[in-house]
Formats: structure tokens, C-alpha cells, sequence
């Protein structure tokens, strides 16, 4: 073979080998998985947390400002029934602008029975007509027994006369009201019968107080 023979022959091969090796590294370079590896410049959504990725409900959260639990101030207790220094208390506290019809009855009964007497006074009477509304031995409801003929003088045809002193009647009311809401004892407890000092009671009845002028029995 002669030398220029050679040297073609040789080129041959050259070009060869290096067709071969360029063929193998695309080849390889084609088994890759491109999809594993995120360009540095893309990040995929799965890859956000939920948390982090803004939504119109996150944008609006945004501008609401935490406010610092505060405590909640109790509401001012009210008073309850019974709970008074004082009878006077109790009396002053009711409210006489709110009255109904079994309430009228009894603060009749209180002004035109007891309106000179003391507030205890007038709290006994009114004691005696709510007792024997309970007692089935009366009309079971307080105008009944205000009313029941031949039992208060000053009822006239069945009916109770018009109030002439208004703020003795007002007393009355509120008396009314401190004895039908038990708000103060009654200083004649279970009381059914009362007269003046001066006159005696009928039948056989056991006395419970004196309070002015009016004596209490049962």
C-alpha cells in the first residue's frame, strides 16, 4: 500500500470513529427524563403550599386588623324581690304607672282601708285579701274578694268608689305590688280577718298582731 493509500485509509477511519461518537452521546443525552428537573426560572403549582398561594380570600384577609380579646363587662345586676333594706325601699322601687285590674282591686282595698296607717299597716290588709284568695275558703282572684258582698264597707254596688288623695293611692299601688311580688314580709302572716282595735271579731279566730289601728286574726 503506498503511502497515499494509507493516509486516505486512515482518514477514513477518523471520520468514522468520530461519526460513532457523536451518535452515541445524542443518544444517550435523548434517554433523559427532562421532566424531572424544573427550569431554575419556572416553579410548578404542586410545588407551592396551599397556604402560600394567594387567593381573593387571602387578599381580603389581608386588610382585617386582629383586634386583642377584651373582657366583657357583666351586666349590672338587677335586684330581686326581697332584697330591700327596708320596706320603705321596697315601696319606693315599684313602679305605680303599670297597673292592672287585680292590682287596682287590692290597692283600692289598701287606700280606702288603711291609706292613714303605716306602710306595714297597709301591708297586713293587703296580706289578709291575697290570703284568702289562696285559701278556697274566698274568691280565688283579688277583685272577687275585695268585692264579696258584705265583707268591706266601703264597697258600694259592688264596686270600689273613686280615689279622691292620688298620692296616697300611689302608696297604695306600690304596697299592692310589694305584697303580690312577696318582697317584704307581711308583718301578719296568714292573716284572714282584721277589725278595728275597738271592736271584737265574730266566731272563734286567733289573733296575730296588732299593727295601729287595725288587729289581725286567722
Amino acid at each position: 500500500m503506498t503511502i497515499l493509500q494509507r493516509a486516505a485509509t486512515l482518514a477514513v477511519m477518523t471520520l468514522t470513529l468520530a461519526g460513532t461518537l457523536v451518535h452515541s452521546t445524542a443518544g444517550h443525552a435523548n434517554d433523559i427524563d427532562r421532566t424531572a428537573i424544573p427550569s431554575p426560572n419556572t416553579v410548578t403549582p404542586a410545588m407551592v403550599p396551599a397556604n402560600d398561594r394567594p387567593t381573593s380570600v387571602d387578599t381580603a384577609l389581608t386588610f382585617i386588623q386582629k383586634v386583642p380579646d377584651e373582657p366583657i363587662a357583666a351586666a349590672p345586676a338587677q335586684q330581686a324581690d326581697g332584697d330591700y333594706d327596708s320596706l320603705a325601699d321596697a315601696v319606693a322601687a315599684q313602679d305605680v304607672a303599670d297597673i292592672d285590674d287585680g292590682q287596682k282591686c287590692l290597692a283600692g282595698a289598701i287606700y280606702f282601708e288603711a291609706r292613714g296607717e303605716s306602710l306595714s299597716g297597709q301591708l297586713a290588709v293587703a296580706n289578709v285579701i291575697l290570703n284568702r284568695s289562696k285559701s278556697g275558703r274566698f274568691p280565688s282572684d283579688m277583685c272577687g274578694v275585695v268585692k264579696q258582698r258584705g265583707q268591706f264597707s266601703f264597697v258600694r254596688g259592688g264596686e270600689i268608689p273613686t280615689v279622691r288623695n292620688l298620692a296616697a293611692y300611689r302608696t297604695a299601688i306600690a304596697v299592692a305590688k310589694v305584697a303580690i311580688a312577696a318582697a317584704w314580709d307581711s308583718p301578719a302572716a296568714k292573716a284572714l280577718y282584721f277589725n278595728t282595735s275597738g271592736r271584737r271579731p265574730g266566731g272563734r279566730l286567733t289573733r296575730i298582731a296588732m299593727i295601729g289601728n287595725h288587729v289581725f286574726y286567722r
